[in-house]
């Protein structure tokens, strides 16, 4: 048992260690979006929901199609790729970079591995849950129609929407 969590936990240091290298370039604006996504300062909350609001206005606004806006935001994407290792040292400048930054950094990069382990491992999971409840509700589906329990429950669901839609049968139904 311990040999295997050896294992796990050189693997996990190693993929760390590989993320680290690749996001070498982004570690001072990781360590700025760390802590606005920790809220760190009381108006990070609105913010975050105002730059939300305007990506999302900006789409709707544009309207585009999904080829428009799939590209696009692979375009920026890319260019974010490219331009950020570039001007990121011109402007918060290179020779700041502490070992307290970088200790941090290295606390990003592993909560990113380990919550890509952890996505990973519930993804596979949830696939067999999801054919499992499938499955279950396949095969108790003629069972539950000839009891009448689909009908019971859909035409609960159908006078429910009904008294939503028409605000005269809610009044009505009071009085009942």
């Amino acid at each position: 048992v311990a040999e295997g969590d050896n294992r796990s936990t050189n693997l996990l240091a190693a993929e760390t260690s590989s993320l680290e290298e690749q996001l070498q370039g982004w570690g001072e604006v990781m360590l700025i979006a760390d802590k606005v996504l920790r809220w760190e300062r009381a108006w990070f909350p609105p913010a975050i929901i105002c730059v939300i609001s305007l990506v999302f206005l900006i789409i709707y606004y544009l309207d585009p199609s999904v080829l428009s806006g799939v590209s696009c935001f692979v375009m920026f994407s890319c260019l974010a790729d490219y331009l950020v290792p570039i001007l990121v040292p011109r402007i918060f400048g290179s020779n700041k970079w502490t070992t307290e930054q970088q200790q941090k950094f290295h606390e990003i990069c592993s909560n990113v591995v380990k919550t890509r382990c952890r996505t990973v491992g519930w993804w596979k999971f949830h696939n067999l849950l999801l054919t499992y409840l499938i499955v279950t509700s396949l095969l108790l589906l003629p069972g539950l129609n000839q009891h009448g329990i689909i009908l019971k429950y859909t035409g609960m669901a159908k006078r429910e929407i009904n008294k939503k839609q028409d605000p005269t049968l809610k009044q009505n139904s009071a009085f009942l």
